[in-house]
């Protein structure tokens, strides 16, 4: 059963969903409708009709049912609705009727009735037949009765009817086509022997709905009209008469010879493509043609179409209701038209005639060949030759006269089969076609393809010439993967075939391809590679000279372009990386190496292309040498000499130190390389000094010390002047009764020192020992003459200590002797454990060492393969850490130190594994010449698997990712015989396992002849432009079952086929099946190609489960509509729902979010699908978006709708955006420049803040903010030639008094190409752009309604823009139009931009701030009259407005009771200051949150402008919290601040080379940085003093919207006395003109009457500033909340542990995050009445005076209780019309009524 109401002309009814909180009104009782009427019009249909009840209602209930019980069909009628039509009864049925009237939530009783047609019929008395009129008021005729008239000629015919089924017909009106069809068919006597009558329809691609032999009598042809079903598309008249032309009257469709053939055209509109050829062709093949317009219908086409004369063949009605009175005219013509040309055939017949016979073609070149045809008999006139490409396209045609036979066919494609047809035509009549087929030859290509003289940068490249070429065109582009895109052509002219290609990478295979051109057309091309040589390393790498710090390195130069080298050398375990550049030299020293380390060193050559491959080689250095001895001799009385040997001369120099034994200054010189011997002069006589020598290395260490004791002579020993010098040098003696001093047995406490005794007269030896980094306090211990040993403890571990022995004589001490030793280090951790295993990370524990630690080194590094060694550290009372980012099922060594004072303990190393992330059960199957497939295993935990295919001939590589649950992926475009590497690599979210692989060989080519793949189905003609990402979600729950999934999968193949081009610059393709948990098959970016695409389709598996739809779609929202999944910005998004069953979620929520933010979505549902749900998910209008189907096998009557719906919306220049509650073609310019509440923070320049209402939200663009976009993400396709501009905007005080362009776009050299222009200064309004001859136009507007835009309140701008004019509606009121030529499409290539001024030029200028709160393009020049700017509160009108967004509907005398308090509000923009209310009662603790998770580091915030706003009422501090829960751990931190200094503790060893150290002291305060975006107010500080008042100015601009008041109704009626006293002022602004042109500036102005509200003042000096709160995006202005009392401080939280060492630098500020859901409150009482402000002179911004007295309590506007939700059409029920004229019916009245 199907209910109509019947459609007013231009009406639009959206279905508006509006959600609120109503209080309870109290209404009076709704009166009933009567007068229930019935009216017969068909067999299955009736138009019921009543009275309106009196008094005030909203709408209607319409209920109709089957008297013996069934399903109640009910729809919602709107209040004007006085008439409805129901189709689809049952004549024998009784049926039960309801109307009732309803108000809000108060309905009347029922005017109902009961009626059956069959009774009906039998009561209704014939009637007069009256003509329709159209009375030109919209209102829609009665149905006509059929036509009385009938074809009674023996004569009979073949007639094909061609309808027009294009959108503009509309599903009503089709029913009206129906019926005159039916009237049509009637008036002939149809059947197979008589007249036969088939019948196509056409839109965008036309089809045969039933052929001429498809029925047999007429009653079969009239039910087969009844059920025609409406097409929808567009209107391509030319294609389909060339279609019916084709298929339609031919034998096989049931065309007779010798029989009249009549074509019937009906059509509604002008054709979108050439109608004059095909209608020619009809015509000349014998058709006489009929064309019927209606309504917008081009009458000259019209007359181009049909046979002459055109007075007997045109038709044209103005309307669909009209058509009735054309049947009898048209059936008479045709009748006539039958019975003349019976007669002219069955006198041709007695003539001969026939078709031309034996057609042959001949002298085929590859753009033409011959036709030649044996004359046909009789009497030709002419020849008509048509020929067309058999893969489509448009028909050309020669013809030529009578007498020839031959014709060369010119201009055609090469390669390219050609179907051709050889028509005879006679005076009267013409032949059937002689039809035959020919191939052209392809175009002559390049040969012998030779790539010679190849170097590093360059190839050559020659081929043979190519007779006739025009040119030849070169590509040539590197196989690397990653540079494939960098393709270079060159074209030449025909006389060159051997050229030179340079600029070319080294070591890079390249592909050359050589293409033969004539003209456009390319011959095939020939292909050559060939692999640029690598540049060449250097050679012969020798290392000499390598000692303990140092090396040299030597090489052979191999080529003379190299302009250096670059050294690499680093130690074994990669702690030690060095990197030098030197000059082109052969040979370079080492030097600072580190002694005993084995380095690896690589010498790349450098040259102006890059760098070679390295030369390698490895070496150790040796051992620092220890001196052997150190010898004292030539002993003075105040020097002696000390003599060692040296070591090697590149160790480094010797420092040579002394010092007396008992006290005084150390000495020290430092020597010469090579010097073994130093005289040591100056010192005191008879003095024992200790010399010490050591190495001072290149790297700044040193090396062991060797030491000695020496004595010089007393001077009493020396003899006088005049002895006679001895002949050899006199040496003291020295007593050494100790040799070989060793110190070992060494462990982490304890040293034993051991010597041998010289010397058996020592009495004792005295042991001395220290730290040997000059600990002062030394040990000493005295051992017996006979004792040769000492255990020496408790020492420190792992220190080294300097231990000396001295043997004490009887009369005095010996030589002492020294040597060194060193503690153990102390013992590290143990026992190694792994934990928590997974793909990319596993936990690792130790037990600790029993000594105390300072943190414990992680290092690991993985076994198998090539890779840096990792660390980290963790604190000391820490044994456990999970270590991330590791390799799938890798194993790591790992290695753990512990930290100690003194260095790092031995390491606890182990071996660990972490899971592998990869697919098992990897094979191979369908393996063809050309393609293979592989299987594989399903991981458990993959969400994608990465699928690499590689040829082991020439390493080219195919990858395609598919989603987690695919078991099997093919590979196509393969070469026959040839080795693969099929890879698979698993992924979990971001990770990545390692890859799986098995090797496979494809077939080698068969001895016959190749079988040729499956046809691709072709694109369909609608869908040729299309270019969206689409997404089709499939139901795969329980109740689809395996078989009917296949059907889907049947029906998706089809619907895709129909695509054109898939991929990147076409459309992508989704997938989505979903049950509990939705499983993406493939993402948008998978596949590239129609072909995988398909084959993926075919191979998709069912999944089974329940049905989630709402969280499918969720999943598509957030998983495949990204840029990570492929989405592209500007491009349609649509999404395709498939499913069976009611959902077992919510998904009108969701589908009302993806709608609202320019999602289109179409839904399918079969069998049980919920109808209602269907039109909730789908987009608006429902008849477009909206599906429903009885079973799976009934996919195919959808197919043709849905695809071509499809890529119509895929193809739109104008996208489908929701606005006010309807779906309409345009553009949200707000959104696509970012300026919503959540994206607005990320645009530079802009903040938010209160609009026309609070509720409303307006952007206030700041001073330079240059806001812009890219056009190509904001227009792709360019702009329409017919939209209206809309704005709702507001000047502002500071926005310069000069020109600036609104909104424009420019191209990409910065040129305006169109745009709106405000002159401040000037007070005009002026829009630009190019018409479409290219030249620039403007029209200006001025006057007094132009001017007001420029006072400083919000206004509404519309500019609409046609093909002839451009208009301007000011606050939806029209106040000019200028005369404009059509314009030119815009480029995408350049930007489009707010706010900039004119003056500015180039890329970077300069804008005005401003304030935007609407900006939208509609693609309609109807919108601006639709518009009741309902958003500016002088122009709202209740009655007819929607109700504000959050707004209540209430009654000051009838208050609902107190709701429960709402979530908390988000934080709100910065109100005006007002006085200090009285403090609120304590409000109630707030219970305590749960601790969320920590979120990662974001990305850096936008720098904001300066934010201007005005200093919010100061808010009482809060209520004492409770303690909050311990935080989880957070992330790395950065490197806490410095220590204090700790006490200096003795020098270490040179221990492993640490992390990055900790910060330094904080450095000196820098210079004030740029505001930042503005954040959550914090707690505001204490009121600062009032500012001085300001000196007068001038009179200011009219004011900013004051302070919102305590209700919101408050605010409405201020913001409408604003508009007033607007009104006011601009209707006596010529008085007031001439008055303050006489005064002069300084004056003041003297009112007797408050004038509107002045500009905010500079703002007083600031208060004590309150503490700063978090940083977020301001949300929407709350009501004003009730002040707490003051909180007490929080107890302080428990200390956290120390955190890890941080490594790397401080994280960019992450943005702020999303404001808080709304929050509701009370307001407070009303603040005491503050003084009257005293009135200051007019002047520029000044201070603000006190608040002055507040009004009258607040009440409920009586226009904010007026009913919302007027009954609008129930969404899931037929269309339905209202009727406005009386049906001439018989009254049948109701019972009851």
């Amino acid at each position: 059963m199907k209910i109509f109401q019947c459609k007013m002309q231009y009406w639009l009814f959206p279905t508006v969903l509006t959600i609120a909180y109503v209080c309870t009104i109290v209404q009076a009782q709704v009166a009933s409708p009567t007068r229930l009427r019935y009216n017969v019009l068909s067999h299955d249909s009736i138009q019921i009709s009543w009275k309106a009840p009196r008094g005030k209602f909203g709408g209607y209930k319409l209920l109709v049912s089957p008297a013996s019980g069934g399903k109640t069909n009910q729809l919602n009628l709107q209040n004007t609705a006085t008439k409805a039509i129901i189709q689809g009864l049952m004549p024998d049925q009784n049926y039960t009727v309801q109307i009732i009237a309803y108000n809000k939530d108060k309905e009347s009783k029922p005017a109902q009735g009961q009626f059956r047609i069959k009774d009906l019929e039998k009561r209704k008395e014939p009637k007069p037949r009256v003509k329709a009129v159209d009375k030109g008021n919209g209102n829609k005729p009665s149905v006509p009765e059929e036509v009385k008239f009938f074809c009674q000629t023996p004569a009979i015919a073949d007639i094909v009817i061609l309808v027009d089924g294009s959108w503009s017909i509309g599903r009503f009106n089709f029913r009206l086509v129906r019926l005159f069809l039916e009237n049509l068919v009637t008036a002939f006597d149809v059947g197979s022997e008589k007249t036969r009558i088939g019948l196509a329809q056409y839109s965008g691609d036309p089809r045969i709905e039933w052929h001429l032999n498809a029925f047999s009598t007429k009653d079969e042809v009239i039910e087969a009209v009844r059920n025609l079903p409406y097409k929808g598309g567009n209107t391509l008249t030319g294609l389909a008469l060339n279609y019916i032309f084709e298929n339609s009257f031919k034998p096989e469709a049931g065309a007779r010879t010798g029989v009249s053939k009549i074509g019937i055209l009906i059509t509604d509109g002008k054709s979108q493509d050439d109608i004059i050829p095909p209608s020619r062709n009809l015509r000349e093949s014998g058709v006489e043609l009929f064309a019927i317009g209606v309504k917008n219908a081009d009458e000259n086409e019209l007359q181009e179409i049909a046979s002459e004369p055109d007075t007997t063949h045109v038709y044209n009605v103005a309307e669909f209701e009209l058509m009735h009175t054309v049947v009898e005219s048209l059936t008479r013509t045709v009748c006539s038209r039958v019975e003349e040309q019976d007669r002219e055939i069955k006198a041709s017949a007695l003539a001969t005639t026939g078709p031309p016979t034996e057609l042959i073609t001949s002298e085929v070149t590859a753009r033409s060949f011959m036709v030649n045809w044996t004359h046909a008999p009789g009497k030709v006139e002419k020849y008509r030759v048509v020929y067309y490409p058999t893969r489509g396209g448009k028909p050309d045609e020669v013809v030529v006269d009578g007498s020839i036979s031959s014709t060369v066919l010119k201009n055609l494609m090469s390669l390219t089969e050609y179907q051709v047809a050889v028509f005879a035509i006679y005076p009267h009549t013409a032949s059937e076609g002689l039809r035959g087929a020919e191939t052209t030859l392809a175009l002559p290509m390049a040969s012998n393809l030779e790539l010679y003289d190849v170097t590093e940068n360059s190839l050559r490249a020659k081929w043979n010439a190519v007779a006739g070429a025009s040119g030849y065109l070169i590509l040539y582009a590197p196989l690397t993967e990653g540079l494939a895109g960098d393709e270079k052509e060159m074209k030449i002219g025909e006389t060159h075939t051997d050229i030179q290609l340079s600029g070319l990478l080294p070591n890079t295979e390249y592909t050359v391809t050589v293409y033969a051109m004539f003209g456009e057309e390319a011959s095939d091309p020939v292909t050559g590679q060939e692999t640029t040589l690598p540049l060449s390393p250097p050679r012969n790498l020798r290392i000499s000279n390598v000692g303990s710090n140092s090396a040299r390195l030597a090489w052979d130069l191999t080529s003379t372009v190299v302009t250096g080298y670059r050294i690499v050398y680093n130690n074994a375990d990669g702690t030690e990386i060095n990197e030098v550049e030197v000059d082109p030299v052969t040979t370079f020293p080492l030097k600072g190496l580190t002694p005993l380390t084995e380095y690896n060193v690589a010498i790349f050559s450098i040259y102006d292309a890059g760098q070679s491959e390295p030369l390698t080689g490895i070496f150790t250095t040796e051992e620092v040498p220890a001196q052997q001895y150190l010898e004292i001799d030539e002993v003075m009385t105040d020097s002696f000499r000390v003599t060692w040997h040296p070591l090697s001369a590149d160790e480094g120099q010797h420092k040579l130190m002394w010092i007396p034994v008992y006290g005084g200054k150390t000495e020290e010189v430092i020597l010469k390389e090579d010097q073994d011997s130093y005289v040591i002069r100056g010192l005191e006589p008879g003095t024992e000094y200790e010399v010490s020598l050591l190495t001072v290395l290149d790297d700044g260490s040193e090396s062991e010390v060797v030491t000695a004791v020496g004595t010089t002579l007393d001077s009493a020993w020396m003899e006088p002047a005049t002895t006679i010098v001895p002949t050899r040098t006199v040496t003291s003696v020295f007593r050494t009764g100790i040799r070989n001093l060793v110190v070992d047995d060494e462990t982490s406490s304890s040293l034993r020192v051991k010597w041998d005794i010289s010397d058996s007269s020592v009495q004792q030896f005295r042991v001395i020992y220290l730290t040997a980094q000059g600990d002062p306090v030394e040990e000493v211990v005295m051992v017996p003459g006979n004792q040769n040993n000492l255990l020496l403890k408790p020492l420190l571990s792992d220190t080294e200590y300097k231990v000396t022995v001295t043997p004490i004589y009887d009369d005095g001490e010996g030589v002492s002797v020294s040597a060194p030793g060193k503690t153990l280090p102390l013992s590290g951790p143990q026992n190694l454990r792994v934990s928590e295993e997974w793909y990319n990370r596993l936990r690792i524990t130790w037990d600790p060492p029993s000594s105390p630690v300072k943190g414990y080194r992680i290092v690991y590094k993985p076994v198998s393969v090539a890779g840096p060694t990792l660390e980290t550290f963790v604190g000391a009372n820490i044994n456990t850490i999970l270590i991330t980012n590791l390799l799938s099922g890798m194993d790591y060594n790992v290695k753990i130190f512990a930290s100690q004072a003194s260095g790092f303990s031995d390491a606890l190393t182990g071996v660990v594994k972490t899971l592998f992330l990869g697919v098992t059960n990897l094979r191979a199957d369908q393996i063809q010449m050309t393609s293979l497939c592989a299987q594989w295993q399903v991981h458990r935990h993959a969400t994608a698997y990465r699928i690499v295919i590689e040829s082991i001939q020439d390493t080219q590589k195919q990858e395609s990712t598919v989603g987690g649950g695919t078991t099997r992926h093919c590979f196509y475009g393969l070469q026959p015989d040839s080795q693969y590497k099929i890879s698979v690599y698993t992924k979990l979210q971001e990770i990545e396992g390692p890859s799986v692989s098995i090797m496979e060989k494809t077939q080698s080519l068969p001895t016959q002849p190749p079988t040729f793949p499956a046809t691709i189905p072709p694109a369909k003609e609608v869908c040729k432009t299309a270019k969206a990402d689409l997404v089709f979600m499939v139901d795969g729950s329980w109740s689809i079952g395996d078989e009917n999934f296949n059907k889907i999968t049947d029906f998706l193949y089809n619907t895709v086929g129909a695509l054109n081009k898939i991929g990147a610059d076409g459309t992508q393709v989704a997938m989505v099946q979903f049950t509990d948990d939705p499983r993406t098959e493939f993402k948008l970016d998978t596949y590239k190609t129609k072909e995988t695409l398909l084959d993926a389709i075919k191979h998709i598996s069912y999944k089974g489960g329940n049905t989630k739809t709402g969280k499918a779609i969720k999943h598509v929202r957030d998983t495949l509509f990204n840029a990570e999944s492929g989405t592209r910005r500007g491009i349609p998004k649509v999404i395709v729902v498939i499913t069976d069953g009611r959902s077992q979620d919510d998904v009108d929520k969701i589908s009302r979010e993806m709608q609202s933010d320019g999602y289109s979505i179409f839904a399918i549902g079969v069998a049980d699908a919920d109808y209602s749900e269907l039109v909730n998910i789908g987009s608006k209008p429902s008849a477009r978006h909206v599906f429903f189907v009885d079973d799976f096998d009934a996919f195919r009557k959808i197919e043709d709708e849905l695809i071509t719906f499809v890529c119509e919306t895929a193809s739109a220049t104008c996208p489908l955006v929701h606005k006010d509650g309807i779906d309409l073609a345009g553009f949200k310019m707000m959104e696509r420049f970012g300026l919503v509440e959540k994206d607005f923070s990320s645009v530079e320049g802009v903040s938010m803040e209160p609009g026309t209402f609070n509720v409303y939200p307006c952007y206030r663009l700041h001073k330079d903010a240059l806001v812009s976009q890219p056009t190509k993400y904001l227009h792709p396709e360019g702009l329409p030639s017919d939209y209206t501009i809309s704005f709702l905007f507001r000047i502002l005080p500071d926005t310069p008094e000069e020109p600036f362009a609104l909104w424009e776009i420019l191209n990409k050299n910065s040129d305006p190409l169109v745009g709106v222009i405000l002159d401040n200064g000037g007070k005009t309004l002026t829009y630009f752009n190019y018409d479409y001859s290219g030249d620039f136009q403007t029209v200006t507007f001025e006057g007094p309604e132009i001017r007001k835009i420029f006072y400083g309140s919000f206004h509404k701008l519309h500019i609409v823009v046609n093909k002839t004019l451009a208009k301007v509606v000011i606050d939806c009121k029209q106040v000019g139009e200028r005369a404009i030529n059509a314009s030119a499409n815009i480029t995408v290539d350049g930007v489009e931009v707010l706010g900039r001024m004119v003056r500015s030029r180039g890329p970077n200028g300069n804008s005005v701030p401003f304030q935007l709160q609407m900006f939208d393009i509609v693609c309609s020049t109807s919108w601006a009259n639709k518009d009741k700017c309902c958003e500016l509160p002088g122009l709202r009108n209740e009655e007819t407005c929607p109700e504000l967004p959050h707004s209540c509907s209430c009654s000051e005398t009838n208050k609902g009771a107190l709701g429960p308090a709402g979530p908390p509000g988000g934080p709100g923009l910065r109100g005006p200051k007002g006085q200090q209310g009285e403090q609120g009662p304590k409000g109630p603790d707030g219970p305590r949150g749960e601790t969320g998770p920590p979120g990662p580091q974001g990305p850096p915030g936008p720098q904001g402008p300066s934010g201007l706003s005005i200093q919010g009422m100061p808010g009482m501090p809060g209520e004492k919290g409770e303690k909050g829960e311990t935080g989880l751990p957070g992330p790395q931190g950065i490197p806490g601040g410095i220590g204090s200094p700790g006490r200096d503790g003795s020098p270490g060893q040179r221990g492993f080379p640490g992390k990055d150290g900790s910060s330094g002291p904080p450095g000196p305060p820098g210079p004030i940085g740029i505001p930042g975006a503005p954040g959550v107010p914090g707690v505001t500080g204490s009121v600062g003093p009032q500012g001085a008042l300001g000196p007068p100015g001038v009179p200011g601009a009219k004011g900013e919207r004051g302070e919102r008041g305590d209700l919101q109704s408050q605010a409405m009626v201020r913001a409408v006395a604003r508009q007033v006293c607007e009104q006011l002022i601009q209707s006596h602004m010529a008085r007031y003109t001439a008055i303050l042109n006489q005064i002069p500036s300084h004056s003041s102005s003297v009112r007797t009457v408050q004038g509107p509200p002045g500009e905010p003042g500079r703002p007083g000096s600031p208060g004590t500033p309150g503490e700063q709160g978090p940083p977020g995006t301001p949300g929407f202005p709350g009501n004003a909340g009730v002040p707490g009392s003051p909180g007490e401080r929080g107890l302080t939280g428990v200390k956290g542990e120390k955190g890890n060492p941080g490594i790397g630098s401080q994280g960019p500020r992450g943005p702020p995050g999303p404001a808080g859901p709304a929050g509701e409150s009370r307001p407070g009482s009303p603040g005491p009445p503050g003084s009257p402000g005293p009135r200051g002179a007019p002047g520029h911004l000044g201070v603000p005076g006190p608040q002055g007295p507040s009004g009258q309590p607040g009440y409920c506007d009586p226009s904010s209780c007026s009913a919302y939700g007027v009954g609008a059409p129930h969404p899931d029920q037929p269309e339905f019309t209202p009727v406005q004229d009386e049906l001439e019916a018989m009254e049948l009245w109701g019972s009851g009524i």
